[in-house]
């Protein structure tokens, strides 16, 4: 079973859509060349007839619909098979590192130096390690050629 094609739109008028609907295509095309178990196909091309399907929305409530039909489908392709973008995990884990860690370590400054003003001081630190671990899981799932050959940019 293959994965249908996006239907071919005039898209000259909206730059951002055009990157948006390109972006998508090229995700699909990336899909073409892999070898995914029927039921995934499936779920793809619903996602997909229904971006074809809609005529009648505007610019800007089709840029919505391909950016969650988009999402949809990374998180399944995630979720039951491992396949990501490029520097999925990268970005993923630079708002982990901070939140997980930078915070805390903010926090613990903070309180023991005895001042408020240091909270901050612990945002930075989690940022690097948050793209260290983040850079280090795409590395892993590079080697493991669970990387699709492109990167989502929003």
């Amino acid at each position: 079973m293959t994965i249908i094609k996006l239907r071919g739109v005039n898209l000259e008028s909206d730059i951002r859509l055009s990157q948006l609907y390109n972006q998508f295509d090229i995700l699909l095309s990336e899909l073409r060349n892999k070898q995914l178990p029927n039921a995934i196909v499936e779920t793809i091309n619903k996602e997909v007839e229904e971006i074809n399907t809609s005529n009648s929305l505007t610019t800007n409530d089709l840029r919505k619909v391909i950016k969650k039909k988009q999402t949809t489908i990374l998180r399944l392709l995630e979720k039951e098979l491992k396949l990501v973008p490029k520097n999925y995990y990268r970005t993923l884990w630079l708002a982990l590192g901070m939140t997980v860690f930078g915070m805390p370590l903010g926090v613990l400054a903070g309180v023991l130096l005895g001042k408020p003003g240091l909270f901050a001081i612990g945002l930075p630190i989690g940022v690097a390690i948050g793209v260290t671990v983040g850079t280090a899981m795409d590395k892993t799932a590079a080697k493991e050629n669970r990387q699709l050959n492109l990167e989502i940019k929003y």
